[in-house]
């Protein structure tokens, strides 16, 4: 693996970690598509270095965990805005 896709993979781990990101968000932040934040932090960070790897994990697990809470919030603040409410 080149070095600079390791480097990115560590990077978007700790980024990750420190703000309990969603992997879409970090996707906007380093500019870069879902599918290889996802990539980076599940697979090549799991080769790489395997305690990070470990704590990233935890996050997105309950960032799945939750998501369903996230899309309602979202869906009843966007009906409640075009009623006028």
């Amino acid at each position: 693996m080149k070095r600079y896709i390791e480097e990115r993979a560590i990077s978007e781990g700790e980024y990750i970690i420190a703000d309990n990101c969603t992997v879409r968000t970090a996707a906007k932040y380093f500019n870069i598509s879902k599918s290889t934040v996802h990539t980076d932090v599940t697979v090549r960070l799991k080769c790489i270095d395997y305690e990070l790897y470990t704590k990233v994990k935890k996050v997105l697990d309950y960032n799945f965990g939750v998501r369903h809470i996230r899309g309602g919030e979202t869906t009843r603040r966007k009906y409640t805005i075009k009623r006028g409410i």
